[in-house]
């Protein structure tokens, strides 16, 4: 009998991996076209600046409060980060989060297509010092 085309998993309580820009990572599923993960970066911390070479992210915020910058080409902005806020990564964009003080930030994501590895992400230049 062969497996079912889909998934089902549910959060697990360990992190599965840090994220190159410093958060904590939970995979969630994946399929050919894009994987899904559950981010969570520590009160009071800031991620790395990074870059995507070949994938797209979008985020929904779930829990916390931060900040996201974003800078692409000419435009560049930050952005307030609290549950029930989603936005958009496009290849190339440079981006940094940094979440609230009283409570982690957490995010899930889906990357399109699905994350290749640590191969993917640039170091960028962001607005604040990295704590993580």
């Amino acid at each position: 009998m062969n497996p079912p085309p889909y998934t089902t998993t549910l959060l697990r309580d360990h992190a599965d991996a840090i994220a190159p820009d410093g958060s904590e990572v939970r995979m969630l599923v994946e399929l050919s076209r894009g994987s899904m993960a559950h981010f969570t970066l520590p009160p009071g911390k800031v991620s790395r600046a990074v870059r995507h070479r070949t994938i797209e992210e979008l985020w929904y915020i779930v829990a916390g409060k931060g900040e996201m910058w974003r800078s692409q080409g000419e435009e560049e902005d930050v952005v307030t980060l609290q549950p029930g806020v989603a936005l958009s990564i496009p290849v190339g964009c440079s981006f940094q989060f940094r979440a609230g003080e009283n409570a982690p930030l957490q995010a899930v994501g889906v990357a399109m297509p699905p994350w290749p590895g640590e191969h993917e992400c640039a170091s960028a230049e962001g607005p604040w010092e990295a704590s993580v």
